[in-house]
């Protein structure tokens, strides 16, 4: 007979842990969350500040949580103890007293594991402790922050009546970035410039360095930061900047006029420090640049990878490892590569606000075969999993070694410079490559004498600061502090969602809508776009966190000072409704018109490339009607909407408009007025009544638009 119950958050780990702990457990999933603010009191919010005190109404966030959380009071009757081991951070530790709460709990016992293995979870199960108030406090205030702002700001936004939705405590921040971006773009002025180089017969190009006198700007610090956005450096020698061909010309024939000297030679290795293991920023920003992972889908395949047992728990902002681990990695080089093993373990820092209890994200058991893992794993959570092992194994291992060479020539009164790198031992680079292609300079020396083989000039221009990919973006509001590992990817997912940004050639680009949202923000509400303002926010959450205050007076304080004043003089900005016309065109996304008309507002329809259907494109309205979308029929040979549930279910089909006194000029059955939004604008038109009907060829064009004198069709005139 069970005598414990454990509840988790994800239905994915019940059966791998009901295996671990036996018959006397019951393993049982809450589903994530469990309950979710009311929407009742002042503006919907769910929650009354009253002095330093804040009360909060929470309900089930769904029918499905409600019979979950009545399915888990039965089981908790069953029991003699019930356990909660949801996630390890601070979102596990609210949803923990949120089931505490829901099921009427006295003393719940809370477990914390960052591995589904048997050792972690028996090691977890021995010994519980009480649930955290302070990081419970903290999930809460982020909780009434986010619905406060969103709620209380929304409205704002709406009234540009051009189809935004929402403004965000976090979202508005890092759709600035993305917009404060694109302006620099469209205001950048592109200038013309020139590289000029060398060739000697001994085999290697110099490039234009400066006049004697400069001989000072030759020393060049070497940058051995880690980015995980981009798998290897590389970046194209040029000279310095010449500004003029007239210059450029005039330098290369200084370098055809005289004789060319080393003036100075340097010789010297240099150790690259391997990179930290993976925590949930520079997960994401790897997986996006070598595997072309989205942020969310890198986190979808990771909680697999994690309820399987296979990695560490995948939201963490720790480089810490265990001492087991590295006892493991160190015993697998022992075995596989003994040079790379170093004498000591490496340790690696995590900044500040990092949760030093959690680990970083690491295989769990690093003998494991990838010949087993294969079988066994879909395709992306196989490479992802061999991404995180690869890093892990790289942490530990020793630091490349690079002989860096560097060439100053003189020819009359101009300096020339040529660089080498070449790898003299591998190390850590062997399992994560990141190192710049080899540049490989003969053997020369202090005082040599070159042949110039040819001398020449390119003429370059300056570019635009790139868009941001998505990992480049989640790089970013990491460092600016924007955000925690648990909210990057699903804060640009909504990005995408409310369609403030598309992706355009894999970046991020903010859309009209976007844009015109942003510019509002930065008259409106300014301060909550600054990402110094955000971060301070975070690091209060943090503070709160680890108990330095309390969640309660922060919250009102934060209001009381900033946000409903902010909000007063927010109202007073002047609203221009969006007249929807492209203020941006950089913006927009081109697409070919189709000729074929949309059945419920007779525009043109666009043509959507997909290499997922057989045409190689579906169409789509794009002029405000919702899930207008048509797919070719091979059969039918005509363009048909999918099918769908609601094709067979009468009742859950969308109700039908005001049905007016007027006939169909086509089969009279009476029309009906049917709303939609073009361009941001609301409209109305009418149409037949006959949904069926309506998708025949000679209704194509029995519709009527509002326009000021009255009811007009391009076909059949005024009604």
């Amino acid at each position: 007979m069970p005598k414990r119950l454990l509840i988790v958050e994800s239905p994915g780990k019940v059966k791998k842990l009901s295996k671990i702990l036996g018959s006397e457990w019951i393993v049982r999933a809450s589903c994530g969350h469990i309950r979710e603010l009311s929407n009742e009191g002042e503006d919907s919010l769910g929650f009354i500040m009253d002095g330093t005190n804040v009360r909060c109404c929470y309900i089930p966030r769904s029918q499905q949580a409600k019979e979950t959380i009545s399915k888990l009071k039965a089981a908790a009757k069953q029991v003699q103890e019930v356990v909660l081991a949801t996630d390890p951070d601070r979102e596990g530790e609210t949803i923990a007293w949120h089931l505490k709460e829901a099921l009427g709990l006295r003393e719940p016992k809370r477990v914390v594991y960052t591995e589904i293995t048997e050792s972690a979870v028996r090691a977890a199960v021995a010994k519980p402790r009480r649930l955290d108030a302070n990081l419970v406090g903290a999930g809460l205030c982020r909780d009434c922050l986010d619905k406060l702002v969103g709620y209380k700001g929304s409205p704002l936004v709406w009234a540009l009546n051009n189809g935004a939705k929402s403004v965000g405590r976090v979202q508005s921040a890092t759709l600035h970035l993305i917009c404060q971006r694109e302006r620099e773009i469209l205001t950048f002025v592109p200038q013309d410039y020139w590289s000029v180089w060398v060739d000697y017969v001994e085999g290697f190009r110099a490039f234009y360095k400066g006049m004697v006198n400069s001989a000072a700007e030759t020393t060049q610090q070497d940058n051995q930061e880690n980015d995980d956005t981009v798998v290897k450096k590389s970046e194209k020698a040029e000279s310095t900047r010449v500004l003029s061909e007239a210059e450029a010309e005039r330098l290369v024939t200084e370098a055809r006029n005289h004789p060319h000297q080393i003036i100075q030679y340097e010789g010297k290795i240099a150790s690259r420090q391997p990179p930290p293991p993976f925590i949930t920023s520079t997960l994401q920003q790897a997986a996006g640049s070598r595997l072309k992972f989205a942020p969310e889908k890198t986190m979808q395949v990771a909680q697999k990878l994690y309820e399987a047992g296979l990695i560490t728990y995948m939201r963490t902002d720790s480089v810490m490892l265990s001492p087991e681990f590295c006892a493991s990695v160190r015993k697998w080089l022992e075995q596989n590569d003994p040079q790379n093993l170093p004498n000591k373990t490496a340790r690696h820092r995590s900044k500040k606000t990092a949760q030093e209890a959690h680990e970083a994200i690491r295989p769990t058991n690093v003998f494991r075969p990838s010949v087993e893992l294969r079988v066994e794993l879909s395709s992306d959570e196989f490479n992802l999993y061999v991404l995180i092992w690869k890093r892990a194994v790289a942490s530990q291992c020793r630091a490349a070694q690079l002989r860096k060479t560097l060439v100053i020539i003189k020819s009359g009164e101009v300096l020339w410079q040529a660089r080498g790198q070449v790898v003299e031992f591998l190390g850590y680079a062997k399992y994560w490559a990141n190192l710049s292609k080899d540049t490989l300079l003969p053997n020369l020396e202090q005082g040599q004498t070159l042949t110039l083989e040819n001398a020449g000039h390119e003429k370059k221009q300056t570019q635009p600061p790139p868009r941001y990919s998505e990992p480049k973006l989640v790089q970013l509001m990491e460092r600016k502090g924007i955000g925690r590992p648990s909210t990057y990817s699903p804060t640009i997912a909504t990005l995408k969602k409310r369609g403030y940004v598309q992706l355009t050639k894999s970046n991020l680009q903010p859309t009209n809508l976007g844009l015109e949202v942003d510019d509002f923000l930065q008259k409106a509400l300014p301060d909550l776009l600054k990402t110094e303002f955000t971060a301070q926010m975070e690091d209060a959450l943090d503070s709160i966190a680890s108990g330095k205050q309390p969640w309660q007076k922060y919250l009102t304080n934060w209001n009381q000072d900033y946000f409903a004043p902010a909000l007063v003089k927010a109202k007073t900005v002047p609203v221009a409704a969006s007249n929807g016309k492209k203020n941006y065109p950089a913006a927009e996304r081109k697409y070919d018109k189709s000729r074929t008309r949309c059945p419920e507002c007779n525009n043109h329809l666009a043509k959507i490339k997909s290499s997922k259907v057989k045409k190689k494109y579906f169409l789509k309205c794009l002029s405000g009607c919702e899930n207008v979308v048509l797919f070719w029929s091979d059969y039918n040979k005509t363009w048909q909407a999918p099918r769908s549930k609601d094709d067979q279910n009468p009742v859950a089909k969308k109700p039908p408009g005001k049905v007016t006194k007027y006939p169909c000029p086509v089969c009279k059955k009476p029309l009906e007025e049917y709303a939609y939004t073009k361009e941001g604008q609301k409209k109305t038109m009418l149409r037949c009544s006959d949904s069926k009907a309506r998708q025949e060829k000679k209704h194509k064009e029995a519709v009527y638009f509002n326009t000021a004198k009255g009811w007009w069709s391009p076909k059949f005139g005024n009604l």
